[in-house]
């Protein structure tokens, strides 16, 4: 008998699609529109402002609704008496019910490790207690596993099952940071399976996700998808100029579309100055630099690696809470690394460092922990200047009291130096003697006549005898 997936659930969602009719508020003159549009923003910010939930209003673009409510909430109740406070409002009767769908936030457990073994992390949490996306534009729609004779998902083994679903969490992972899903299950609340709702600043990358996703066999085989509802997200005060035919909110700048493939996923963006994203850029001059002084600088940032530094105000034990979850599904892929979380000796603040063997793994990754609480920046954005140099040293234990001891030193004399902006060491929270050092300098030659230093040189070589392996040199900016 085939085997029933592990999944955890959380609040329950509810989609109320509406038309308007247009000819009966067209017969009020602007006194009572203004009123019928007050009363109904009020509504909306009360229901936004809730303990638990959230709740949000889209206009939708197309003839199968107008407005489209979306609703979560801790209970059903809840659901139900949020959707019975719109019917006391006097737009209601403007208004016929076109569509609605109920469901339940829901995160499974075929790449998700935590779920499976019970014990869900902050970012699996996260996907059960949501807040609405701030993001532009929405695209929802349902769909369902197929049961047909030739292709029925519920007599696959559940290996089988989740060997797909990997396939399809790497075609989505290409696209974080740039689409924000919800997924929410239905199945014995409503007439299809599930519920998806991505949040884009960027209408483009939901046709593109979608359209590269259908070629995932646990797509092209095994789903059937229903209607489409697009819309437009209205803060409460946008109602009127909606109802009197104005222009909304100016749509945000989104990023720019990508190129991309059936197969081959979206390309890495990059700005109009030719600049990666996410601190992977190259610099070939201080490579070599390096280089030349005996200092391997490797690959663009990094020692043959790619690395994405994020520091946060969060606690460190709290986001390390986090990383957990995010880095078992990251260790699911070959190109994973590292994912670690670093206390700042100061106590000001923490460092993410995520470390891949391809560009293209670590700018995904950027992504999920982007999402991270608390998140103040990426290497090179905390101060102005020409950026960060990390540093990573995995310390012999006893010989961690040298290296801190040696620290102090380095960093009163970087103190004293041209150019130089903020050196901080940090630890990390699961393995002491696993050291980062940040050195942020305002200009290249500022940091390279730190590097061609007697200092560093002699910094160097004093490290072999104290390290229990070959430092890393990274360019994080």
């Amino acid at each position: 008998m085939p085997e029933p997936r592990d999944k955890a659930e959380g609040w329950f969602v509810l989609h109320d699609m509406r038309k308007l009719e247009w000819g009966a508020l067209k017969t009020l003159d602007e006194d009572d529109l203004a009123k019928v549009a007050d009363e109904a923003s009020s509504y909306l910010e009360d229901a936004s402002d809730v303990g638990e939930g959230d709740s949000g209003l889209y206009g939708v673009v197309g003839d199968k609704a107008d407005l489209m409510q979306v609703h979560i909430r801790a209970t059903v109740e809840e659901l139900d008496q949020v959707e019975r406070g719109f019917e006391q409002t006097a737009l209601a009767d403007y208004t016929l019910e076109s569509a609605s769908y109920v469901s339940v936030t829901e995160i499974g457990g075929y790449t998700n490790q935590d779920v499976a073994e019970g014990n869900l992390s902050g970012y699996a949490e996260k996907k059960l207690f949501p807040s609405i996306p701030d993001r532009r534009y929405v695209s929802f729609y349902p769909m369902s596993r197929r049961r047909g004779e030739q292709f029925n998902w519920y007599t696959l083994p559940h290996d089988r099952r989740r060997e797909m679903m990997h396939e399809h969490r790497e075609t989505g992972e290409a696209y974080a940071g740039d689409v924000e899903q919800l997924i929410s299950g239905s199945i014995g609340l409503d007439d299809w399976e599930w519920g998806v709702d991505l949040f884009v600043d960027d209408l483009r990358y939901a046709k593109q996700i979608v359209y590269e996703m259908r070629f995932d066999e646990a797509s092209s085989r095994y789903s059937e998808f229903g209607p489409f509802y697009t819309g437009v997200h209205l803060a409460p005060d946008d109602l009127q100029n909606y109802l009197e035919g104005e222009a909304t909110a100016e749509p945000t700048e989104g990023p720019r579309a990508t190129s991309s493939s059936a197969h081959g996923g979206s390309q890495p963006k990059h700005d109009e100055s030719g600049a990666n994203p996410h601190g992977l850029g190259e610099d070939d001059d201080i490579r070599s630099e390096l280089e030349e002084m005996g200092v391997y600088g490797g690959k663009p940032h990094g020692e043959d690696v790619y690395a994405l530094v994020l520091y946060s105000e969060e606690d460190a034990e709290a986001l390390a809470d986090d990383i957990d979850g995010l880095r078992g599904n990251f260790e699911h892929y070959d190109s994973h690394v590292k994912t670690e979380v670093y206390r700042d000796f100061d106590g000001e603040d923490a460092a993410v460092v995520s470390i891949w063997d391809t560009e293209e793994a670590a700018e995904t990754a950027a992504g999920f922990l982007s999402d991270l609480p608390g998140v103040v920046g990426r290497a090179g954005e905390r101060e102005e200047g020409f950026g960060t140099m990390g540093m990573f040293y995995q310390v012999k234990p006893d010989h961690r009291g040298d290296f801190l001891e040696t620290f102090d030193e380095v960093g009163a004399a970087l103190g004293e130096m041209e150019g130089h902006s903020e050196t901080k060491l940090y630890a990390c929270t699961r393995d002491e003697n696993d050291m980062f050092i940040a050195s942020n300098w305002r200009s290249k030659e500022d940091a390279m006549e730190f590097f061609r230093s007697e200092a560093f040189r002699d910094t160097v070589s004093w490290g072999r005898e104290i390290l229990d392996d070959t430092p890393r040199h990274v360019f994080l900016a």
